[in-house]
């Protein structure tokens, strides 16, 4: 196991170091530097060149690229051009409100999609099943950004059960806090439920099928028993796939659903970073989101073995 870990570890360098070279690249190819975007309707040649210089935005890109990695390889992302701020602590004061709605969003799809998908399986061809179906479908077609809008509209300008936007940190109150979240967890983690309804629907009924299911139920056992005893373990490794894999996309899908609801999260950082062509803020949060979805995945291949003793690495 241990072995395994290692290499597994060792393999994320040359990926993170991939990621690190299209990130760098990408940002550069958004139209505007940050000088043309900071000096605006004052832009002059000289004006704009002091500010490049500055910066370093002069210097040949493949030196911008060398700099900013050797920084990063001794934990020093470098300063935000705006404010001036240390990236790294940009982004760790940003951090705790995109895992929160992260892990809000996957709660729902496990305590929501899991039990549908397993419900759907065992009622196959049957109306429970049908219905879930057509839920999970619609979860998956419903664009998160309108159902957030909606939400805001009906819950909190119609209603007024829940805040219409911000954040309220969990010092100053678990329920104020869940209020403030609430609404943008269920948007992102809609579709992420239907997902996770729709794969374990599928691995159930996959492992319905086999023989040794075929045989408990000759022996008697049936109904939940059979379910909880031999069905359920043997669909947690498909399970688990999808969940880190959504897990992933739910740290990088947070943008929209942030600014929707003006969450002061690592998703609305990149798109400030964006607008302001903040280079160093744009790259150390692509990297970081990408650190963070390798890092979930080798979790996810470690917890085979724990759901499945015959798994072995």
């Amino acid at each position: 196991m241990a072995r395994y870990i290692i290499k597994r570890i060792l393999s994320i360098i040359p990926v993170l170091l991939g990621i690190s070279i299209v990130v760098f690249l990408a940002v550069r190819l958004i139209p505007g530097d940050f000088a043309t975007v900071t000096l605006g309707t004052q832009y002059t040649d000289e004006a704009a060149a002091a500010l490049r210089e500055r910066y370093g935005l002069d210097q040949p890109i493949v030196y911008q690229y060398f700099l900013w990695l050797g920084g990063i390889l001794t934990g020093d992302f470098g300063f935000s051009y705006v404010s001036n701020q240390s990236v790294s602590v940009l982004l760790l004061s940003r951090l705790p409100v995109t895992l929160e709605l992260t892990v809000l969003s996957l709660l729902l799809a496990v305590l929501v999609g899991i039990p549908m998908g397993y419900w759907a399986a065992c009622k196959r061809n049957k109306a429970p099943d049908s219905v879930a179906t057509v839920t999970g479908l619609l979860g998956i077609s419903i664009p998160n950004f309108w159902l957030g809008t909606m939400f805001i509209l009906l819950f909190s300008l119609t209603l007024k059960w829940f805040p219409s936007g911000g954040f309220v940190p969990l010092g100053d109150g678990i329920l104020a806090n869940l209020k403030s979240m609430i609404l943008p967890a269920i948007a992102l983690g809609v579709a992420v439920s239907a997902v996770v309804m729709r794969s374990s629907r599928s691995a159930m009924i996959e492992v319905i099928g086999q023989e040794y299911m075929k045989m408990a139920k000759a022996k008697g056992l049936s109904g939940v028993g059979l379910i909880f005893k031999h069905g359920i373990k043997n669909t947690l490794v498909n399970v688990l796939t999808i969940l880190g894999l959504q897990t992933g996309s739910l740290l990088g899908g947070s943008v929209v659903i942030e600014q929707i609801f003006s969450l002061p999260g690592v998703g609305s950082l990149a798109l400030q970073a964006i607008n302001n062509r903040d280079y160093l803020v744009l790259q150390g949060t692509v990297l970081f989101i990408s650190a963070m979805f390798v890092l979930i995945n080798l979790i996810v291949d470690l917890l085979y073995c724990v759901v499945n003793p015959q798994i072995r690495y």
